[in-house]
């Protein structure tokens, strides 16, 4: 079943039922869902400690590939974001394309990608809180880990389930905060220190190049999120200039400061890319080092409030992905439906919440900071698949509407070349145990989606033929 491209012909709904506020989010507030979604700060907080120990001295190279790929990536995004301002994003870019098959398991890979974060963020909150109690002396206050989860994702699911323009803002103003604490340490640390000059990470010839391709797909996990500034499209005012924008920006910005910090955090910590990777919290330790223990508190403050924002960009993003699969009927008809008053997909969000809840619960006994890592790197592998498969479509849907321009198809075809190489890196060296069984574990899941889409076909075949005229011009 193929599709072929077009514009949107309709949605399959009454125009009297609720619809999703339009035209409400501005510019600086599309940019705060994707930087937001990006979560900065966890990078130096938590998730340097991953790549430091695959990539060591070379983990601010990993972070260089990393960004580089990723802008290629949002140039094809925001192609597409300008020609399809749609809430369903990343489904019906697909879909418009490749058929309703190829969009349904696009969709699947980006709910499981935006979910996974969130749950990967929820339990790094927990590591967090706990450190700032700690540091403030409280540590026989520190509530149950599973409580923590429970009040974490309930305020996630308050300002989800309430307002998008004010939970859009709450997360930009949140993340502002946090990345600007970051900043200001880091300058302190680095006049502290005396140089900015590192001869062992500026060799290239001696990092090790294995382990940098190693680190690619946790690097790529960093970044994450920058895209997702395009499931509010519908939200947003004038999508089609705000959301491109929004994509390139968010994606170039943070590029920058996770190359500049991770390369800053290894030279202050002289080198010792081994204290970093078995850290828990690495940027809180390089205070400590540098004399400025007592900073270590703001430094998880920092990355609390960046969590919670990551966490509710996320829940947004995958809420508004299961919003226009529901309006499809690909999932449950109620997946569609939209509050009357707050004017969003209440019941998205609720199952999006409920579905963090559980499996941060369920991942906990293996470790807080190893089921991060797993979470993130499985979270990872959804978005892999989607960047790799919007870099393949756009060109084909730009050229539906007229001539492609030699600098879009190179454009595209660096982007396909550089996911596959982040795709390649992330399976080859194979990396350890257990994180060599997560592609297998998103391979199952992906599975699971084919078959359910299949199943659908057998009992609904009509339903089928009116999402494929949907689709399709």
């Amino acid at each position: 079943m193929s599709g072929s491209a077009g514009e949107f012909a309709r949605q399959p709904t009454a125009g009297a039922e609720p619809q999703l506020r339009q035209s409400t989010l501005s510019q600086a507030e599309s940019l705060g869902q994707s930087i937001a979604n990006i979560a900065p700060i966890m990078t130096p907080a938590l998730n340097i400690s991953v790549v430091a120990g695959l990539a060591g001295p070379g983990s601010w190279l990993a972070y260089l590939i990393a960004t580089i790929g990723m802008m290629f990536v949002a140039a094809n995004i925001g192609a597409l974001a300008r020609r399809h301002p749609q809430s369903g994003s990343y489904f019906l870019y697909i879909g418009r394309n490749f058929g309703p098959f190829t969009g349904a398991m696009t969709g699947a890979a980006m709910i499981a990608a935006y979910l996974f974060t969130a749950v990967a963020v929820t339990l790094a909150f927990t590591l967090f809180l706990g450190h700032i109690m700690r540091s403030l002396g409280l540590a026989a206050f520190v509530p149950p880990a599973w409580a923590l989860v429970a009040i974490f994702v309930g305020m996630v699911w308050l300002a989800g389930y309430r307002d998008i323009k004010m939970s859009s803002r709450l997360a930009l103003v949140l993340e502002g905060l946090s990345v600007g604490i970051i900043v200001l340490i880091t300058t302190i640390i680095v006049v502290r220190h005396g140089t900015v000059i590192d001869p062992t990470q500026l060799d290239l010839t001696q990092l090790p190049a294995g382990g940098v391709m190693s680190a690619l797909a946790f690097a790529v996990f960093s970044f994450v999120g920058f895209e997702s500034a395009a499931t509010l499209a519908k939200e947003t005012r004038a999508a089609h200039i705000a959301i491109p924008r929004a994509i390139m920006v968010s994606a170039a910005g943070v590029g920058v400061f996770f190359v500049v910090l991770t390369y800053f955090m290894v030279l202050a910590m002289d080198g010792d890319t081994a204290a970093i990777a078995g850290s828990g919290a690495p940027f809180a330790d390089l205070t400590t080092k540098v004399g400025l223990g007592w900073m270590a508190g703001i430094v998880y403050f920092s990355a609390v409030i960046s969590g919670f924002a990551c966490a509710l960009a996320s829940i947004n993003a995958a809420s508004r992905l299961l919003y226009a699969m529901g309006r499809y009927q690909f999932v449950g008809k109620s997946m569609g439906s939209v509050h009357e008053h707050h004017q969003t997909p209440h019941v998205a969000v609720t199952l999006c919440c409920g579905f963090t809840l559980v499996i941060s619960l369920g991942v906990m006994p293996i470790g807080t900071l190893d089921a991060f890592g797993l979470t993130g790197t499985f979270g990872t592998m959804g978005f892999l698949f989607v960047y790799l498969l919007v870099c393949l479509v756009a060109p084909i849907d730009l050229r539906r509407t007229g001539p492609l321009l030699p600098r879009q198809a190179i454009v595209a075809g660096i982007g396909v070349m550089l996911v596959g190489f982040v795709m390649f890196g992330s399976l080859y060296p194979v990396p350890p145990s257990p994180y060599n069984l997560i592609p297998y574990l998103f391979a199952l899941y992906m599975a699971v989606a084919a078959a359910w889409f299949l199943i659908l076909k057998h009992r609904r075949p009509g339903l089928l033929e009116t999402i494929e005229h949907d689709l399709e011009t």
